[in-house]
């Protein structure tokens, strides 16, 4: 299983699950990634971290670790 901090520029990929509970949970929730959403992969800095996505065609930033919590494929 791969996970959204995995993935390269450029790629599309289908959220499967996401893990972690509570507020950060309910956080990335609410951002509009659930599952079964498509999220293409915009940027990622040089560092890793934020790495910039589409999701529901809106852009976001994601920290590195709330995007280890997003398992895809």
């Amino acid at each position: 299983m791969k996970t959204l901090k995995e993935i390269a520029c450029g790629h599309t990929v289908i959220v499967k699950k996401l893990e972690g509970e509570g507020p950060v949970k309910r956080r990335i929730m609410d951002m509009g990634i659930t599952k079964g959403v498509e999220v293409f992969v915009r940027k990622v800095a040089p560092l890793g971290d934020p790495v910039e996505v589409t999701v529901r065609g809106y852009e976001l930033s994601l920290r590195k670790a709330d995007a280890a919590m997003i398992i895809v494929e």
